[in-house]
């Protein structure tokens, strides 16, 4: 698949992130790496990397969180589907973002990190990056 130029879901990424959110407890997100979508058309593929802390304090656990997403005539459509890869020391993420990146096939880009450490703050300034249309999220 090649990743063009069209308008790919706007409401996609940000429905992603919270829904992660919700799933997870913002309290307990560290860390989350953004890839770059794959678009075509009105179509879009994505993937977002989080790092959750632990009770073991040198240790955070990996989830990833993909999604598709399509707008038709008939509406809105995304689907999710987070997954817990396994944990690690945080000072590895790094290399495993590499290696997600690696292993794409050239058809994903390297990811955002985004440095949350539980903070609502942190949350609220990448989320008003996004345009507010984008935002009308319902809770599953």
């Amino acid at each position: 698949m090649t990743n063009d130029t069209g308008p790919g879901v706007p409401e996609a990424l940000p429905t992603t992130l919270y829904r992660i959110v919700e799933q997870l407890g913002l309290e307990r997100i560290d860390r989350l790496w953004i890839f770059p979508p794959l678009m075509r058309g009105r179509r879009e593929w994505g993937l977002v990397a989080a790092s959750v802390y632990t009770d073991n304090l040198e240790r955070r656990r990996l989830h990833s969180a993909s999604y598709t997403a399509e707008c038709t005539g008939q509406g809105l459509s995304v689907v999710h589907d987070l997954k817990e890869q396994g944990d690690a020391p945080p000072d590895r993420f790094h290399r495993v973002m590499e290696g997600v990146v690696l292993r794409a096939a050239d058809e994903l880009g390297e990811p955002r990190e985004i440095v949350l450490e539980g903070k609502s703050k942190a949350f609220e300034e990448m989320m008003a990056n996004f345009d507010p249309k984008t935002l009308e999220y319902t809770p599953a």
